[in-house]
């Protein structure tokens, strides 16, 4: 039976596991995202969200999604674009400060260890960040990683640094996009939201462009991954529809691995390499546009 049969007929229930023993510190530790003045790793953190929150509008997002989804910036295949991110580090991140392409291998080797028949879900782990290749092509952090939200309607509670970062965002005065429902419907789904532009949306609509043969659940998990107002702080439902919520357990499980694997252990990327590459050439084979 191949991989992505298997996906439809599996609850993602019966994966998650109740524990993860894999974290590299105390799970309460992670995603701390506390400023003091000495902290100059925090502060640089603050003034990324502060940032995004200022700018991203729905005209702002607009804009961005006309000019990457020409996907005319570059072409190249999904490894070599990977080691790129050998020069990123995520301005957003409170956990780490290494390289995005070691983070990738670690989320990827964890799911491949936990979910050893799942190649689509740890290929999906390798890849999930690599709509970061943005900041390489004049886009500032704040408009490529941190956490998502949706743009033309009110910000969630969740939302980190919530009420101290939104102050200049005109969205904000903005009668028809400054309530609950905003520019939206209830429950008309998130294929409906407009997100902040990041990462994850770029990835995923890099994929629907390739034509990529990763099943759904991936998709999504790609999507909406840093969504972490509704998958974690459980804003936003009344604008999901059932397919949502039925898909919001792949994404809290992956969220799992993505979180708790940051840690300053490197795998041994030349060793493993050659599996990634054999996933690679099952999914999404050949030269990409980006």
């Amino acid at each position: 039976m191949r991989v992505l049969q298997k996906v439809s007929v599996l609850d993602p229930s019966e994966l998650l596991r109740p524990e993860i023993e894999f974290a590299a510190k105390e799970k309460s530790k992670f995603r701390d995202y506390t400023v003091a003045p000495d902290n100059v790793h925090m502060e640089r953190v603050f003034q990324t969200y502060s940032l995004m929150h200022n700018h991203q509008t729905v005209d702002f997002v607009k804009s961005k999604i006309e000019k990457w989804t020409k996907f005319n910036t570059f072409k190249g295949e999904i490894l070599e674009t990977l080691d790129t991110l050998d020069n990123l580090i995520d301005e957003s991140d409170p956990d780490v400060d290494i390289p995005n392409s070691v983070h990738a291998y670690q989320t990827a080797e964890q799911l491949r260890r936990d979910y050893p028949d799942l190649d689509w879900l740890h290929l999906t782990g390798l890849i999930h960040d690599l709509g970061k290749v943005m900041a390489f092509y004049e886009e500032p952090q704040w408009a490529v990683v941190g956490d998502t939200f949706p743009v033309g309607c009110d910000w969630g509670e969740s939302i980190v640094y919530r009420h101290e970062t939104f102050k200049d965002n005109p969205d904000g005065n903005n009668p028809k996009l400054n309530t609950k429902i905003g520019m939206y419907s209830e429950n008309c789904g998130l294929d409906k939201i407009m997100m902040s532009w990041g990462h994850d949306e770029y990835m995923y609509r890099v994929l629907q462009h390739n034509k990529s043969k990763l099943p759904e659940e991936a998709l999504y998990m790609i999507r909406y991954h840093s969504f972490y107002p509704w998958h974690v702080g459980g804003d936003y439902t009344h604008l999901c529809n059932k397919k949502d919520m039925e898909m919001l357990k792949w994404v809290q499980l992956f969220n799992k691995y993505d979180l708790y694997t940051k840690s300053a252990k490197v795998p041994d990327v030349k060793s493993i390499k050659p599996y990634y590459q054999s996933l690679v050439d099952k999914y999404m084979p050949g030269v990409l546009e980006w």
